[in-house]
């Protein structure tokens, strides 16, 4: 996984963003704490064993479901996205991504 700093990716009000094995964060948050670090590698693994298009594929897919569930409510469509509450929910964890399971974010779908 390598960070790459930038002005303007993610948008304002995320600090980083998951684009296959790269982690695209502000410059603002340059070093990155571990918290996020640890909940972006969480999202690395989650790409590898999905093929990365399947990720983004089921990302996309969810992300509308969720919206429609929440009526329009986007940042609640958002946290309740499986691979968001997986990294989320373990993103406290430093050792998680050492024992995390193949497809763990079933469990919160």
């Amino acid at each position: 996984m390598r960070v790459i700093y930038t002005k303007h990716i993610p948008f304002s009000g995320y600090v980083a963003i998951t684009f296959f094995e790269w982690v695209i964060a502000r410059k603002e948050f340059n070093p990155l704490d571990e918290k996020i670090l640890n909940h972006e590698s969480i999202h690395v693994a989650q790409n590898r064993e999905m093929a990365y298009i399947f990720f983004y594929l089921w990302y996309a897919v969810e992300y509308l479901v969720r919206l429609i569930q929440y009526k329009g409510d986007m940042k609640k469509a958002y946290a309740n996205i499986s691979l968001e509450r997986e990294a989320y929910d373990n993103d406290d964890d430093t050792s998680y991504i050492s024992r995390r399971r193949h497809y763990a974010w079933r469990r919160f779908l």
